[in-house]
């Protein structure tokens, strides 16, 4: 807005400096591919606008005032400023629209997310990935607030999460299994066994974990209503990978994914504490935003659901 609060037109400055090029007023208007009499409004107006004249019109060709000269250079140099407003601003929503941005669990996106995620790339052309990688609670927070467009995590279907409470589209990319695991003593059995100690020490999963929910959903059915009080919770945190740590230091047994820790069962760092009992199948799923995505996130969602597990 000018003097008096007028409405500036863009293509006033385009116009004005056409005449501060040509001082002629058809020529000029002529460029700008209008009629001389709606040009010389053009002008007019920009220099109600500016609040002082900007071409002397008295002289032949029409020059620049002082005013005029000052202020072609400085408009020069604002419409060169916006130009690069709008390619840059183009550029960070071309930017956007080929980027892809997934939210995944702390386990998954250590074990199963870079594997997945190359063999996507081959069916697909991405362009730059953001992964935030965080609690199964913190990721439905972050697909509930819009913030990424997919969430990787675990999943079972007798503990729904928020996102299967509000519908979200999901599917399922793998099968894991929760296995009881715990450090092996000098004779490779288990330090801390399911059905062999009253109360075995039990690493347990939080309330913000994922797969802390679906024990806790499923234990009861699976394992019988008498199964959790027998356990000694001597340890809780959200990630599974803190688990295995500790685990491993022979602090306890944890339910920990196949996923994480098939490496620590072959080698022997780890044992089955439940003799191949009190296993928990769980999924592996994608959820994604309810409403439309960018095309690339549109084509990877109909990727995976049809080259999803059977």
């Amino acid at each position: 807005m000018g003097p008096g609060n007028r409405p500036l037109d863009m293509e006033w400055l385009e116009d004005f400096l056409a005449l501060a090029e040509t001082g002629n007023f058809s020529r000029a208007a002529e460029a700008r591919s209008i009629a001389q009499p709606a040009f010389s409004r053009h002008i007019r107006a920009l220099e109600e606008w500016v609040g002082v004249d900007l071409f002397d019109r008295s002289a032949h060709p029409a020059a620049l005032t002082p005013a005029g000269r000052r202020f072609q250079p400085l408009l020069q140099e604002v419409l060169a400023g916006l130009e690069a407003a709008r390619i840059k601003t183009r550029a960070a929503h071309d930017l956007a629209a080929a980027s892809l941005s997934f939210a995944a669990t702390h386990v998954l996106s250590l074990t199963f997310f870079p594997r997945w995620l190359a063999s996507v790339e081959a069916g697909l052309s991405m362009g730059p990935i953001q992964t935030i990688s965080d609690s199964s609670r913190a990721c439905e927070d972050l697909m509930l607030q819009r913030r990424v467009q997919f969430v990787l995590c675990h999943g079972h279907a007798g503990a729904p999460g928020r996102l299967d409470d509000a519908q979200y589209p999901v599917q399922r990319l793998s099968d894991d299994v929760l296995v009881p695991v715990a450090a092996p003593d000098a004779d490779g059995a288990p330090r801390h066994a399911l059905g062999m100690q009253q109360s075995p020490s039990v690493l347990a999963y939080s309330e913000a974990s994922g797969l802390g929910r679906i024990m806790r959903s499923i234990q009861d059915s699976e394992f019988g209503k008498d199964f959790a009080p027998s356990l000694s919770v001597v340890f809780t945190a959200h990630h599974a990978a803190l688990l295995r740590t500790m685990a491993l230091e022979g602090r306890g047994l944890a339910w920990l994914p196949m996923s994480l820790v098939a490496d620590d069962l072959r080698s022997g760092a780890l044992v089955d504490a439940g003799a191949g009992g009190w296993r928990v199948p769980v999924e592996i799923r994608l959820y994604r935003q309810l409403a439309v995505m960018t095309p690339v996130a549109e084509a990877l969602w109909q990727l995976v659901g049809g080259a999803s597990a059977p």
